[in-house]
């Protein structure tokens, strides 16, 4: 008898360990969480309704990425079969480690960002389009006080003083933070609107360096006033609620910013006076070629890729589709003002995200220290000239 309870439960074991394997969930690790990843849920939630292939979404964002994968890699092992990242250069970096993806993107029509080839292999595809197109603000808040986007310096700091004189405003600019990057956006716009396009290029590609005159001018006469009416370095979600709340009158964040407030045709949207570019991204998509499901794998970045796909995605609001055949019809009415402000406007690759590896983590703290500590302006463009990769 004790022989044969114990061959049932070998039975019981192999059922439900093949149970188990049969049931495994295809996992997506992605950067975004909350409000911010229900547009794209939404998408993988239709992929599951058409082809029956069960998703387990799993957040991390691309620094912790950075730290966890390069171990897992050497081990031959990963902790999902699609991933995405905003770090291009990493996904370079590491090439080796990838699924060629070329059949899943061969008839897609791409903008301004193209996938990552590297040795006549597609590594890492752009999915979502993010542009930082300048400060947003509660057009409630503006129309009670008779205020305006500015269209000149001498506006924009005006307004920013106006601002503060507001009851119940703090600060008149929130300053998002979390390991740095919300920081080093409002300074690329700065340099954009202020050194024009081929200078932040010149800047990206190492032609010109951070303590040049022309540079160090944009922080002293533009960036450094401007501090004088910016909080402290805020965790970018809590800053973003405090904005919306009406403690900080302004906000400098990306385009994702309208999937997370309660009222986005409340949302109005200005640039620097004098910009005619703004910094622009995606997150890259990637498999790992240590995925067990590298088929559906594959399944899954056609489909994300896909038409169909991209009006999902689009249709949540916080992104621009990377495809150029998706119709502005298919955003919210937000997304739609948006596109048509950038009209006219450049869409130049993010510097941090392009540069990468150590001098991009140099720049988030450097920059921290400056927001607290503007008088410590030279050691900043110091140490992010000694930091820049060489050759």
């Amino acid at each position: 008898m004790r022989s044969w309870w114990r061959v049932l439960g070998v039975v019981a074991v192999v059922g439900a360990l093949s149970l188990g394997a049969w049931a495994e969930k295809l996992v997506v690790i992605g950067p975004w969480s909350g409000d911010e990843a229900k547009p794209f849920e939404a998408v993988l939630q239709a992929f599951t309704e058409k082809t029956g292939i069960e998703i387990e979404y799993r957040v991390m964002r691309s620094e912790d990425l950075g730290k966890v994968l390069p171990a897992q890699f050497a081990a031959g092992i990963a902790p999902g079969d699609v991933l995405l990242t905003a770090w291009g250069w990493w996904v370079k970096k590491f090439a080796d480690h990838m699924v060629d993806l070329s059949a899943e993107v061969a008839d897609v029509p791409f903008g301004f960002l193209t996938p990552i080839v590297v040795e006549g292999r597609t590594v890492g595809i752009p999915y979502a389009v993010w542009v930082k197109p300048g400060f947003w603000y509660r057009k409630s808040l503006f129309e009670a006080h008779g205020l305006k986007s500015p269209t000149s310096w001498a506006e924009f700091y005006g307004l920013l003083e106006r601002l503060e004189a507001i009851e119940g405003i703090e600060d008149a600019a929130a300053s998002g933070d979390e390991v740095g990057w919300p920081l080093s956006d409002t300074v690329e716009h700065f340099i954009l609107a202020v050194g024009g396009k081929d200078l932040f290029l010149d800047l990206t590609a190492g032609k010109v360096e951070w303590q040049s005159p022309e540079v160090r001018a944009i922080f002293e006469n533009f960036i450094i006033p401007y501090l004088e009416h910016a909080s402290e370095p805020i965790e970018w979600t809590s800053a973003k609620d405090l904005w919306w709340e009406g403690k900080y009158g302004i906000y400098f964040m990306g385009n994702w910013l309208t999937g997370m407030v309660d009222d986005p045709s409340d949302l109005g949207v200005f640039a620097l006076p004098g910009a005619k570019a703004v910094t622009g991204g995606t997150d890259y998509i990637f498999v790992p070629k240590y995925s067990e499901r590298i088929d559906d794998a594959k399944k899954l970045v056609a489909f994300l890729m896909s038409k169909e796909g991209q009006e999902i995605r689009a249709a949540g609001g916080g992104k621009l589709a990377i495809r150029t055949d998706v119709s502005p019809d298919a955003y919210p009415p937000a997304e739609k003002a948006l596109i048509q402000a950038l009209q006219g406007f450049k869409i130049v690759p993010d510097m941090d995200d392009t540069i990468g590896g150590e001098w991009q983590a140099a720049f988030w703290d450097q920059l921290k220290l400056l927001w607290v500590k503007p008088e410590a302006l030279d050691d900043v463009l110091r140490v992010l000239d000694e930091k820049f990769p060489k050759g």
